[in-house]
């Protein structure tokens, strides 16, 4: 906690803020496009707010080589501030590792949740950025392009403010999303005005601005909207589903200290988590990427696999794969409490193994031998 020195003078700015922030900034559903290498310049209509939205998505060289086949999507959440910066780099940050062999191809989604919006629907309902994208791009997305359109063929991950998001719809949508990863999440403390030691990437009156605009000047709000109180609210049901999460924090990051608070009390809750603490990388996507060096594409590979129906994990897809599939073919249902966890032989993920699936099973299993 900050001294009640700092706390006297934040709350002393706030009616400068209020002054600034009247009303909130005219959002900016449609940005401008990015060119990157195999990076589109979409937009959609959203039945939430009735009008358009831009996005950008990146598809591998595979979605045009196998025009049958389906892919799994990530969901990339931008950091505060910077909703077009990261989109070049993180897209060929995956392209790289794609085109290596390193994860399966997949394709990444970059949604526009504006500069300072949090990724939650505001209070005042001006920007329901949650709604937009868990309502309205995702299935447009499933509707646009090829996807494997279902909870398992879906991760949401983001950076910063992204990582707040990803964890705040990563728990309370725990039913769309296979895996959850939050890097240098943030604000991960239980005030937003508890600004963490050596937070300058906003000042204390955009800080302020954010509280009404978003939030309402509301704690209450705050903490509802928070992945603490989400985690806290659905922790039965990530441990039930058996969720992969992992949280990434460099430790000479200014959020550390709320990371690990909030890693301890993961741990409270029970919830099954990768913490993991680079030493000595502060707040930088690519730089934290790097220093986990191999082990990172460890966790998308363990979501998204290269070769879906090798359920042993042996590299070939062969008769101790078919007992698997055999055996979870009869139970049918993903739901069913018999299926193994996470349901590895609904091939398209429709929280079914049936016929769909065995066509699937069946091509692999002719072909034997993992690509």
């Amino acid at each position: 906690m900050r001294s009640p020195c700092f706390r006297l003078h934040v709350l002393l700015l706030i009616l400068a803020a209020l002054a600034l922030s009247a009303a909130p900034t005219s959002a900016q559903w449609i940005t401008p496009a990015v060119t990157a290498p195999r990076v589109q310049y979409r937009t959609f209509f959203s039945p939430t707010i009735g009008r358009g939205v831009s996005y950008h998505i990146y598809t591998p060289p595979a979605y045009d080589a196998e025009p049958t086949r389906r892919f799994p999507v990530l969901y990339w959440l931008h950091g505060s501030g910077s909703v077009l910066p990261g989109i070049a780099p993180v897209s060929n940050w995956f392209n790289n590792a794609i085109a290596q062999g390193k994860i399966a191809p997949m394709l990444v989604v970059f949604p526009n949740g504006m500069p300072y919006d949090m990724w939650c629907d505001s209070k005042s309902g001006v920007t329901p950025i949650e709604s937009v994208v868990v309502h309205d791009l995702i299935p447009t997305i499933d509707a646009t392009f090829r996807t494997l359109a279902g909870r398992k063929g879906r991760i949401v991950e983001g950076f910063s403010m992204g990582g707040y998001g990803a964890g705040r719809l990563g728990f309370k949508f725990h039913d769309r999303f296979a895996a959850i990863s939050m890097l240098a999440g943030g604000p991960l403390q239980l005030d937003l005005l508890d600004a963490p030691d050596g937070a300058n990437n906003i000042t204390p009156e955009q800080r302020l601005i954010i509280y009404q605009n978003v939030y309402g000047s509301d704690p209450d709000y705050f903490l509802a909207q928070s992945p603490w109180m989400l985690a806290t609210q659905n922790a039965s049901n990530l441990i039930a589903r058996a969720t992969p999460i992992r949280q990434i924090i460099g430790t000479a990051d200014f959020t550390f200290p709320d990371n690990l608070n909030f890693h301890n009390h993961l741990l409270q809750l029970g919830v099954p988590h990768q913490f993991i603490a680079p030493p000595g990388i502060g707040h930088d996507t690519l730089a934290l990427f790097n220093a986990l060096g191999e082990d990172n594409w460890t966790f998308y590979r363990g979501v998204f696999r290269l070769c879906p129906a090798d359920l042993t994990g042996d590299q070939s897809v062969d008769d101790a794969d078919f007992i698997g599939f055999a055996a979870a073919y009869n139970r049918l249902e993903c739901a069913d409490p018999g299926m193994p966890a996470n349901c590895p032989a609904d091939l398209n993920a429709d929280e079914f193994v049936d016929d769909a699936d065995f066509v699937l099973f069946a091509a692999a299993y002719d072909a034997l031998v993992c690509p």
